[in-house]
């Protein structure tokens, strides 16, 4: 967790909203769950051939993990604010959602911090290859992206 006390964790309102949701659905509801199983499976007797108790016991040390990671990472959370700018001549920036077009193809991209970060649904980091290229660029710029495949030429085409 050393990295989330160096780095401020870009989250738009949905992903804050949904590491709040995750969060109070692991410590209002599956840790009590989890309290209860490891309780009952403790009053069955031996604890050394309780295969119950023990798979309880590491899935209670997972949620009080995962716990902690969210409420660390929460305290760091920087909102990502949607820009209302509708002049046209705004630049790229977290947030922003992309249109962008190579060849004949076109891919809507949004910009979102890492731990938002999901290529199937095009939520692309700030911090990826393709993310530091469009940063900051505007409607018609070109970029250029170097990926496995070799180098990908994109023109910025829309930014909403």
């Amino acid at each position: 967790m050393d990295t989330m006390k160096t780095k401020k964790i870009y989250l738009t309102e949905e992903g804050f909203a949904d590491l709040k949701k995750e969060h109070e659905e692991l410590t209002k509801k599956r840790r009590p769950e989890v309290v209860e199983r490891v309780s009952l499976a403790r009053n069955q007797g031996d604890l050394s051939e309780n295969a119950e108790y023990v798979a309880a016991r590491e899935e209670l040390s997972f949620i009080d993990e995962r716990i902690a990671e969210l409420e660390e990472l929460l305290k760091q959370v920087s909102l990502i604010h949607k820009d209302n700018d509708k002049t046209g001549n705004r630049s790229i920036k977290l947030g922003s959602k992309v249109t962008v077009s190579h060849g004949k193809t076109k891919d809507v991209f949004t910009l979102v911090g890492e731990w938002e970060a999901d290529p199937t649904q095009k939520k692309i980091s700030h911090e990826s290859p393709l993310g530091k290229a469009l940063m900051s660029k505007r409607i018609d710029q070109i970029v250029e992206v170097n990926a496995p495949a070799g180098k990908i030429t994109y023109t910025i085409v829309g930014i909403n």
